[in-house]
């Protein structure tokens, strides 16, 4: 298959898979649950996913590889990233005369200059009402307004880095772990700053997605020049099959909701109150937001605190009797949470860091963490250089730790598929 980028590249993936497959749009659209139309759209390219589950399901029903399956993964967090920037056109300016009434009155621009930034307070500029003048006056006078007022907040609202003005909010946190300065390493926060979202890959809360490919770019407290240039999309509640994913909750049976589709399980642990049991399976998807490369040089695992392990029930969320597979990704780590120093280990025959990522080169990094003797709170430290600029970069669940509880000797439940109630099992589906 071809390699490329970009909406048009994600949907030739498609269509090849597709063909190969040798059934139908009406056959794969039913199967799927969507409209024959809405495939067909994002087969010719006209639209992107906005999440990449469904996307994931058509490969596995095309019988995609592991790796065309992270190859698919790819893609569409590039077509992702560039959303909305196809054909987005300006909309023409309105006339001068039209912008400022005959009889209104018009606010006067302040007498001083702006102050220094560290000074500045601009919430209560002084606005004095002009008596009424002209229509040219008028707008001479507006246009003055807007000029300082928008100087203001230039100087107070720089960009921090990254393409993050879309508005959303990720489920998955990444934090900085301090000011990102031309030369020189940034050491650890004590406590995660706010995140502002990134355009890459989606980052809608996942509700939508299990977290699944949830998204945030670091907040950097430096000017556009020295900000921070990847982003990185944090999935706290991705399932490595669903056979494998438990999740240990304080509640009897007849209190917990049936197990979700893997797309709504952040919702549904969130809802529950539940703790990721035995292991967690986080989705990293790390991308440049420029042309430039930019080194990922390390990932390291830090504790945030280890208890005893939860006394709750452990809820499994395979059905018990149906087959679970899945190949092992190509970017593949462990962390033992129970050791005494835990480390992000690549797993055998797979690559450690480094790694290179720009914008149209993603990397996707998956982590399976487990824990058996300890309820351990963690969480992650990405190092990046790109040039002269380094820093680190806090990864979270949405401003706190992960969690991960051992299981050992708790009560064991499973929901038959077809059926209405949770059933006590033998923890090994």
């Amino acid at each position: 298959m071809t390699d490329g980028s970009g909406a048009d590249a994600f949907a030739e993936f498609l269509r090849e898979l597709k063909d190969r497959s040798g059934l139908s749009y009406g056959v794969l659209a039913k199967r799927l649950h969507m409209s024959t139309s809405t495939l067909h759209r994002y087969c010719n390219g006209d639209a992107v996913p906005a999440d990449y589950a469904p996307v994931e399901r058509l490969a596995r029903l095309c019988k995609a590889t592991p790796e065309e399956l992270v190859e698919l993964h790819r893609r569409w967090v590039v077509a992702d990233a560039g959303r909305g920037k196809k054909g987005a056109a300006v909309p023409p300016a309105a006339p001068a005369e039209a912008a400022a009434p005959a009889e209104a009155a018009v606010p006067a621009a302040p007498a001083a200059p702006a102050a220094p930034a560290e000074a500045a307070e601009v919430t209560d500029v002084p606005v004095v009402a002009a008596p009424r003048r002209p229509r040219r006056t008028a707008l001479v006078a507006a246009i003055a307004v807007a000029g300082v007022l928008g100087a203001v907040g230039l100087a107070l609202g720089l960009p921090s880095g990254g393409d993050g003005d879309r508005g959303e909010r990720p489920a998955g946190s990444v934090s900085v772990a301090g000011d990102d300065r031309a030369g020189e390493s940034t050491a650890a926060s004590p406590s995660p700053s706010k995140s502002s979202p990134s355009a890459s890959p989606t980052a809608t809360a996942k509700g939508k997605e299990a977290g699944r490919e949830v998204s945030a770019s670091p907040s950097a407290q430096s000017s556009a020049s020295t900000a921070v240039p990847l982003t990185v999309s944090a999935a706290p509640y991705s399932w490595e099959s669903p056979c494998s994913q438990r999740y240990l909750i304080d509640k009897p049976p007849s209190q917990v909701p049936p197990p979700p589709l893997e797309q709504d399980a952040a919702a549904w642990v969130a809802a529950t109150g539940a703790v990721s049991s035995g292991e967690q399976f986080v989705t990293l998807t790390v991308q440049g937001t420029g042309a430039e490369t930019v080194v990922v040089k390390d990932l390291t695992v830090h504790m945030a605190g280890k208890r005893s392990p939860v006394a709750w029930n452990d809820y499994a969320m395979g059905y018990p009797g149906v087959g679970c597979g899945g190949g092992v990704p190509t970017r593949f780590f462990t962390v033992a949470l129970d050791a005494t120093r835990p480390a992000v280990v690549p797993e055998a025959g797979h690559r450690d860091f480094p790694f290179k990522v720009s914008e149209s080169d993603p990397e996707v990094y998956y982590i399976r963490a487990d824990a058996s003797a300890y309820d351990v709170s963690w969480y992650l430290e990405l190092d990046w250089s790109s040039g002269a600029r380094s820093g680190t970069l806090r990864i979270d669940d949405a401003g706190k730790p992960f969690r991960t509880s051992g299981n050992n000797g708790r009560p064991a439940y499973e929901f038959p598929l077809g059926g209405e109630a949770w059933e006590e099992g033998d923890g090994s589906s």
